[in-house]
């Protein structure tokens, strides 16, 4: 059995609203591949996960999970997936063991395997010694690590994650990024995971999509992805913050095709030679008596990447009704 999740021209439209979620998304994830879908709220991607995972049905579309149509086949695809999503129904009076046990016996296990099971689970992310503990008194970090546990019960070939560490301090973050890595590069299992932590889906995943209202604006790998804007960031803070408007017009005149973001009280200028045109920047500045306050050159990241694709996205729907 496959560990392939295939879509084609997917499209969700709710009747309530008559609001279109998704629109005519296509994307294709190897088996053993570690598969980020990235966008803000509301961009789209717990829509696409729910019909992936045969909870909601597309408008329209191909959808094939593990070899079956989620469509045609939903009971076939459930046998081949986990899936952890953002609100999650459990008993709070029951304990982690107690909850791993149930799941264990739903999916089969007999009741001496299913009691392995939770144990091996249980150790997989580290909550032995909450494994007594009522749900209801687990932490936030300690709940997303026992969700985890039973997406697992069923040795899933294909693992769905929405937004797994939303809320979750730091070192529970990093906790639940090694352990979905592990299992990946490990058990070979497909990871499918919804992020808006655009530093998530640069440590984690091999290749990603960018959604943003209900399209795909990007998809490729996270180098190739940075390569599309520029080999290089210059960052800037002006003295004077009035300024910046100014020199925002004044460096889209001067450098042309390069693009310059306004962003936190910073200008954002992707460019293809940094030493270079930091240097052109500065003497720009200089000539026109704009003060410099702090100015540094470095890679584009993700959230670079993002911040662009989304506001060009803006423009071209400014222009479509303008």
């Amino acid at each position: 059995m496959n560990g392939r999740i295939e879509v084609e021209h997917l499209s969700k439209t709710f009747k309530k609203g008559n609001v279109t979620a998704v629109k005519d998304v296509s994307f294709q994830v190897e088996e053993g591949e570690f598969f980020a879908f990235l966008g803000p709220n509301g961009a789209g991607k717990s829509t696409t996960v729910q019909i992936l995972t045969t909870l909601i049905n597309a408008s329209s579309g191909n959808i094939t999970v593990a070899g079956h149509d989620v469509i045609r086949a939903p009971e076939e695809v459930r046998r081949y997936i986990g899936v952890a999503l953002q609100e999650t129904g459990v008993d709070p009076d029951l304990t982690g063991r107690e909850l791993l046990e149930l799941q264990s016996y739903i999916f089969g296990f007999g009741k001496q395997d299913g009691k392995k099971r939770a144990r091996e689970l249980l150790e997989i992310v580290q909550l032995e010694e909450a494994a007594e503990r009522r749900v209801g008194n687990y932490s936030g970090g300690m709940r997303r690590r026992l969700d985890l546990a039973l997406t697992l019960v069923n040795e899933p070939k294909i693992l769905f994650l929405d937004e797994p560490t939303t809320g979750l301090d730091p070192s529970n973050r990093i906790a639940i990024w090694e352990e979905l890595r592990r299992l990946n590069e490990e058990n070979g299992t497909t990871i499918f995971l919804t992020t808006q932590y655009l530093e998530e889906a640069d440590n984690l995943a091999h290749r990603l999509s960018i959604i943003n209202k209900g399209e795909i604006v990007a998809t490729g790998t996270p180098k190739e992805l940075k390569q599309q804007i520029g080999d290089d960031l210059i960052t800037l803070r002006l003295k004077d913050s009035n300024q910046e408007e100014a020199a925002q017009a004044l460096l889209h005149d001067r450098l042309e095709q390069n693009d310059v973001i306004r962003k936190d009280g910073n200008l954002l200028i992707y460019v293809e030679e940094g030493t270079k045109q930091l240097l052109e920047v500065v003497r720009i500045f200089d000539q026109e008596g704009i003060a410099v306050d702090d100015i540094q050159l470095s890679s584009p990241t993700l959230d670079d990447i993002f911040l662009k694709i989304t506001k060009e996205q803006k423009e071209e729907g400014e222009r479509a009704h303008g």
